[in-house]
C-alpha cells in the first residue's frame, strides 16, 4: 500500500514546483495588483466579471492607445515539468477547469478557486492511481502464490 501514499504526496510536490516557477511570470514593476496570474501556460483572471476595473496606466512610450499596462495575451510555454504534471493529472485538471470556470461566471476569483481546488483534486486523482497500483501489484502477487508480509 505504497504507491497510495507516495503518488499523491508527489503529485503535490510538483504541484507546488510547477507554482514556484510560475512566480516569475507573475513579479510586478510597481506595486499595483494585477488582474492576471499565470500559472505555467493558464491564465487565471482575479476579476472574472470586471467588478473593479482598474484605471488605465499612463503609456509609457508616447501617447499611442495603451488602455492596460499589462498584457492579455502572453505567450507562455510550458516547460517539461508542467507538462509532466498536466498530462499526468489531466483529469484532475480537466476537473478543476470545470470547476474554476463554474465559479468563475458566478464572479469567484479563478487565481483563488484554482489554488484551493487543484490541491485536492491532484491529491485524489493520484491517490486514486495509486491505490488502482498498489491493488493491482496485490493480485499479481495473490495469482502467482506468494504469500504476503504483513507489517
Amino acid at each position: 500500500m505504497r504507491s497510495s501514499v507516495i503518488l499523491p504526496v508527489v503529485g503535490l510536490i510538483l504541484f507546488a514546483a510547477v507554482t514556484y516557477r510560475s512566480m516569475p511570470l507573475n513579479r510586478h514593476e510597481q506595486d499595483a495588483p494585477r488582474r492576471y496570474y499565470w500559472w505555467s501556460s493558464l491564465r487565471l483572471d482575479s476579476d472574472p466579471l470586471n467588478e473593479h476595473p482598474t484605471p488605465a496606466a499612463p503609456c509609457r512610450f508616447g501617447t499611442e492607445n495603451c488602455e492596460s499596462s499589462e498584457l492579455r495575451n502572453r505567450s507562455v510555454h510550458p516547460g517539461w515539468l508542467d507538462r509532466t504534471l498536466i498530462f499526468s493529472a489531466l483529469p484532475a485538471f480537466l476537473a478543476g477547469a470545470a470547476v474554476v470556470m463554474g465559479l468563475s461566471k458566478a464572479g469567484r476569483d479563478e487565481v483563488l478557486t484554482f489554488m484551493v481546488s487543484m490541491p485536492v483534486l491532484i491529491f485524489c486523482w493520484y491517490y486514486f492511481l495509486g491505490w488502482l497500483i498498489d491493488r493491482w501489484l496485490f493480485r499479481r502477487r495473490q495469482a502467482k502464490g506468494i504469500p504476503l508480509k504483513i507489517t
